[in-house]
């Protein structure tokens, strides 16, 4: 198994996008009305995608839920963490569901929408990628989350999913 090459590389590019992240960049990320992105609290919001409107966090990085958690419950421990990092609690502005918060088996602070945990993934490099989604990693699968913070299962009519098949990454 490579999991050791593996994880430098989720290193790296966790690296590469932090530094990146102090800049501006357009994005099609829709700011809910009365949510707030300055200041120490950040703020989750809609962006259109491949997969339709999903749920992305204050840097529009896309949002995805784990099949195996339960509700207010991670299961994401930390190897998996390296890969799928958890979402800071934040404020939702007027999202279309509840917002919260809870741990990862390992104490990690988690942002919950409508009691669903929400990570993001190393993968992504930038805001509208999608390449977590239908990826069975870690004892379940990875969706993209919804308006809702349901799973997205599928793409939308007429538009076509960046994941394929066969892709996982051996973990």
């Amino acid at each position: 198994m490579k999991i050791p090459s593996l994880v430098a590389v989720a290193a790296a590019a966790l690296v590469t996008l932090s530094a990146c992240g102090s800049g501006s960049s357009s994005t099609t990320a829709q700011q809910p009305t009365g949510a707030s992105r300055g200041g120490s609290g950040s703020a989750l919001s809609i962006a259109q995608t491949s997969l339709g409107k999903v749920l992305v966090d204050s840097q529009g990085m896309t949002l995805y839920v784990l099949s195996a958690d339960g509700m207010n419950q991670s299961t994401c421990s930390t190897q998996c963490l390296q890969f799928w990092p958890a979402a800071a609690p934040s404020h939702a502005g007027k999202l279309a569901a509840m917002s919260g918060r809870t741990t990862t088996p390992d104490g990690t602070a988690i942002a919950t929408v409508d009691g669903h945990p929400v990570y993001t993934f190393s993968q992504d490099q930038k805001p509208g990628d999608v390449n977590g989604e239908g990826l069975n990693e870690f004892g379940g699968t990875w969706y993209a989350a919804s308006p809702t913070g349901q799973p997205v299962t599928s793409a939308p009519s007429g538009a076509s999913s960046s994941s394929s098949t066969g892709r996982g990454y051996g973990y």
